[in-house]
């Protein structure tokens, strides 16, 4: 699934990284925690979260994901946006919660890892 897909499926804004609409992703993680992001995530992932501070960025950033996406209106501070720019990660926010985020881009075909 394309960023650009996502971002519709989830009538979210791009915040930061709109050069990078046209990549895939090919899982999806939702996750407060990031021990558990840690846990998960392989390359090519979104993850969608709640929790903003720069840690989520790094975390992404870590794990070579691709698009982070807050939930519940949630909004990166510039200092999260700039590391995310510098490290090509697409940032989005949606009023979805996280439930409902996982739910829409689960039911168009956006899976989670296998374990």
């Amino acid at each position: 699934m394309k960023i650009r897909t996502l971002k519709e499926l989830l009538d979210a804004e791009i915040v930061c990284g709109e050069e990078h609409l046209d990549c895939d992703v090919h899982s999806a993680c939702g996750s407060d925690m990031m021990s558990d992001v840690l846990a998960f995530v392989k390359n090519q992932a979104v993850l969608l979260t709640g929790l903003v501070n720069s840690q989520v960025i790094r975390t992404a950033e870590m794990m070579d994901m691709v698009c982070v996406v807050f939930v519940r209106s949630k909004r990166p501070t510039a200092e999260m946006m700039e590391i995310a720019s510098d490290s090509g990660i697409a940032l989005l926010t949606t009023e979805k919660r996280m439930f409902e985020a996982c739910g829409i881009l689960y039911s168009n075909g956006l899976n989670g890892e296998k374990l």
